[in-house]
């Protein structure tokens, strides 16, 4: 019933949900404020030029201690698209209408599923790309071959626990939100959102620093 509750429409076979609506305005969102950042850059910047540059230098920053200042700036687009999409996407909740007349997209295990297989990709596409075929198969036998069936399971575990970590948060804080909600409707709803402003960041932190530190392992240290 949920799941029939939250198809808008159907192309075919293809079902059209609420957190693929979702998903494409927020992507439209981003990529227009990304063009209103981007398309008239000043040496004296503007307001949106400002906020842009600020973000940048602190993504960066954040991520230069996961994985190096040069790792950082060779892999930021990726890093930053995972960061803002995510962060974007756990704000959603916020807003009103969240959960009725939109979906949250990280509160579904689809949206983080999703996300996590790319990030396995990437962190295996890099790897191969930075130390060979054969340089990065021989870090599944580091620092002996009998680590290889360990080292196989981890790389497995990893998209699996990026997934259902993202998701079981936003899924269980709604959940805990809309259930004390009734409970207490009056003041403890404000606090609850007051702290989603903070856990809604959090989760995008952690998602990226794994896969910063990920991608750092897989690429290796600077020739």
């Amino acid at each position: 019933m949920e799941h029939t509750s939250n198809i808008l429409f159907s192309i075919g076979p293809l079902e059209v949900t609420k957190t693929v609506v979702t998903m494409w305005v927020i992507i439209v969102v981003l990529g227009f404020v990304s063009w209103l950042a981007t398309r008239r850059l000043k040496e004296v910047p503007g307001p949106i030029q400002s906020a842009a540059e600020m973000a940048v230098t602190k993504l960066q920053d954040y991520f230069a201690g996961n994985m190096g200042r040069d790792n950082a700036r060779r892999y930021f687009p990726v890093m930053a698209t995972f960061f803002i999409f995510i962060v974007v996407s756990n704000y959603s909740g916020l807003l009103p209408g969240a959960g009725h007349g939109f979906a949250v997209p990280t509160a579904n295990l689809s949206t983080t599923a999703g996300l996590a297989v790319i990030a396995f990709f990437t962190t295996h596409i890099v790897g191969v790309k930075r130390r060979g075929f054969l340089g990065y198969l021989k870090t599944f036998i580091s620092p002996f071959i009998l680590m290889l069936p360990l080292n196989l399971i981890e790389q497995v575990v990893r998209p699996f626990s990026l997934a259902l970590r993202l998701y079981g948060n936003l899924y269980g804080e709604e959940m805990v939100t809309e259930q004390l909600s009734g409970i207490f409707p009056l003041v403890l709803p404000l606090v609850m959102q007051v702290m989603s402003l903070l856990f809604c960041l959090i989760q995008a932190v952690v998602f990226t620093m794994l896969l910063s530190i990920y991608i750092e392992e897989a690429v290796g240290e600077e020739e």
